[in-house]
């Protein structure tokens, strides 16, 4: 995993959540631990890790992910058991 990957995931876990978090670099980092970014329909993505699907949609004003949508990530990735 390179450092941009591993700042990205701590951000995720850092608490208060943070905002400002670029939804793209997300995606990139599902990528880089192993999993797919597959289009929906209109702005909506599935991401697939360790055979585990998250539902999500790309924000519409901007490029930075939602806060609610770094804490959804942030659990799932705590289902799936990957912690810092």
């Amino acid at each position: 995993m390179k450092a941009k990957h591993r700042r990205i995931l701590e951000a995720i876990f850092t608490r208060p959540t943070r905002g400002g978090i670029v939804f793209a670099d997300i995606e990139a980092l599902v990528l880089a631990l192993g999993g797919e970014v597959r289009e929906g329909d209109g702005s909506r993505v599935v991401c697939e890790l360790f055979g585990k699907r998250k539902y999500l949609h790309r924000p519409h004003s901007g490029k930075d992910a939602k806060k609610y949508q770094v804490e959804e990530i942030r659990e799932w990735f705590q289902e799936l058991e990957m912690r810092l």
